[in-house]
């Protein structure tokens, strides 16, 4: 595996020279630009403006272009020799629960590696400690030419930093969900619950694939071998607007416990029984009176059996 960024964690007074890898790698079908006409490549060229003519990659600088119209160049150097205290340590900040970073800011993972024997020790002392703990360690990291917040946390035995975009750099949510205030029942949010509940049993993550790169894949081979282009069934018009969200909560709940073979398990209820049906109820719970007949001889048979009064 390449090493993309050599250095060191900065943990306390404790320094761990480590090398990172890049975590994830991406499995796009390669497709690039052509003329639709013939077929041919067409490539993109580095034209310089001033000289109008094409520029090897060799001569080509960054520029910064500013609000008065002058440009600035920067070059390799000029962006190697930044005064980050960041740009070869990765220094510990802080250390949090991981539900305090909101999984929006995260961005890439990489795999931390020790860069040498001596170091085997305390990286053990970090991951163990962060995996006992239960918390993530807050970091700032340059890669390249950006300097990003970062954490590292632990990932089946191995450290991971996952570089971060800056908390400015979310944008806020305001006047995306709905404003207006909706009621929702406590039967509707019961349901729902239980669709979720289905929904999760026996879900593995890792079973999930990439439906749109292996039609991709298909389409490209008919292509190849001139055949007919394979064709999906078009799926069924969705309702516009649902009107009766109980209902369709109620069969999405069927629908997926058939889809999981469980569809004989009964429903929860949601609805309270009618007036009638639960004083019918009641009336079998209660014990049975007893009758008029009994009762008088009851009060019969005590009044016998009651003392004379002397006369």
């Amino acid at each position: 595996m390449q090493t993309t960024w050599k250095g060191t964690i900065s943990f306390g007074l404790v320094s761990i020279p480590v090398h990172l890898y890049s975590a994830t790698q991406e499995h796009d079908v390669p497709l690039h630009q052509v003329h639709a006409k013939d077929g041919g490549r067409v490539r993109m060229k580095r034209y310089c403006e001033q000289e109008e003519k094409e520029v090897p990659y060799a001569e080509i600088a960054k520029g910064y272009e500013s609000p008065d119209g002058r440009t600035v160049t920067l070059t390799d150097e000029d962006l190697a020799d930044l005064p980050l205290p960041s740009k070869k340590i990765i220094d510990v900040l802080a250390f949090v629960d991981a539900g305090e970073i909101d999984p929006l800011m995260f961005s890439k993972a990489y795999y931390v590696g020790v860069a040498d024997t001596a170091a085997a020790k305390p990286y053990a002392l970090l991951r163990d400690a962060l995996t006992g703990s239960g918390r993530i360690a807050v970091t700032k990291i340059a890669l390249r030419t950006r300097e990003s917040p970062a954490v590292l946390r632990v990932h089946e035995g191995t450290l991971v930093l996952q570089t971060c975009i800056w908390p400015d750099e979310v944008r806020p949510a305001a006047g995306i969900a709905p404003e207006e205030n909706v009621t929702v029942r406590p039967q509707e949010l019961k349901m729902a619950r239980s669709l979720m509940d289905t929904l999760s049993e026996d879900f593995d993550l890792s079973q999930l694939h990439d439906d749109y790169q292996q039609a991709l894949q298909q389409v490209i081979t008919a292509r190849l071998e001139g055949v007919e282009l394979p064709h999906e069934e078009e799926p069924g018009e969705a309702p516009d607007n649902v009107i009766d969200l109980m209902e369709a909560l109620r069969s999405s709940l069927k629908q997926a416990k058939s889809g999981r073979g469980s569809a004989s398990e009964p429903e929860a209820s949601d609805e309270k029984p009618a007036p009638r049906k639960r004083a019918a109820a009641a009336k079998k719970a209660a014990p049975a009176p007893a009758s008029k007949t009994a009762t008088a001889k009851k009060t019969t048979t005590r009044k016998a059996a009651a003392p004379r009064k002397a006369s």
